[in-house]
């Protein structure tokens, strides 16, 4: 297949500065959207000295959780990430495993390879399917074969975390309810591995069934409940696109 269009690897930096963001699901976010055009795309050393500067005024230690998309597809352009992304963090005073930061990928080999070049903390990706870049490679290894009690402790050898989609911790039934939670978060636990599901959504479009309060996909159902029932399962952390709801619950624990 074949995907035709303008990337990133098009522009050169002065021109993508002329870009904006804007919202990316305006439909379930319409307040959003009226900061569309307001933001330029930052750089990874602007957002360094953002919270830089936001460590000073707010007087608390801040993280960095970067992810390097579609790792593969630059090393077959020449254009590889990893060395210039760890040059960057160690300039900046980002340094071994005690630093604030964590580097993610759903690809495999980019993770061994920043694994040579860094004690910076890792997390493998897990998604569907295959890793793009074994794929590529015609390698036969999925995403449901590294979530096995082997796969995770092969991953331990190159990684401190797994940021599972959130389904591998606790799947959905055919209706869209919760179901059961697996023994993922265990198994994880057991190879020396932290987890970090993702995506925690508030809008009932994103929701189970049972916890959404009105067919409004925009509306906010009882993302609450939810957070509760995966904070049970041992997880250590969490992507969401509202954290002060999830602060607000680990902070009442």
């Amino acid at each position: 297949m074949v995907t035709e269009g303008w990337f990133s690897e098009d522009f050169s930096l002065a021109e993508i500065k002329r870009l904006r963001a804007i919202e990316r699901i305006p439909q379930l976010r319409p307040g959003n959207a009226r900061l569309d055009g307001a933001f330029a795309v930052p750089t990874l050393e602007e957002i360094i000295d953002l919270v830089k500067s936001l460590q000073i005024s707010q007087g608390r230690r801040i993280g960095l959780y970067l992810e390097t998309k579609h790792p593969s597809h630059f090393q077959a352009l020449g254009l590889d990430l990893e060395r210039p992304l760890v040059r960057t963090l160690q300039r900046n005073g980002y340094l071994g495993r005690q630093a604030p930061v964590y580097i993610q990928s759903f690809e495999v080999d980019n993770l061994k390879s920043l694994s040579r070049l860094t004690s910076i903390r890792l997390v493998q990706l897990l998604g569907s399917g295959q890793p793009d870049d074994q794929r590529r490679a015609g390698k036969p290894l999925t995403y449901a074969q590294m979530a096995t009690p082997a796969g995770l402790a092969a991953i331990a050898r190159y990684a401190s975390a797994v940021g599972p989609d959130k389904g591998y911790v606790i799947p959905r039934d055919s209706a869209g309810r919760l179901g059961v939670p697996t023994t993922f978060v265990a198994d994880a636990h057991a190879a020396g591995l932290r987890v970090h599901p993702y995506s925690f959504r508030a809008e009932n479009a994103f929701l189970p069934l049972e916890l959404r309060n009105s067919a409004d996909p925009q509306a906010r159902g009882d993302i609450r409940a939810e957070l509760q029932a995966f904070l049970a399962t041992g997880i250590d952390g969490l992507f969401i696109d509202q954290p002060d709801i999830a602060v607000g619950l680990r902070e009442n624990r």
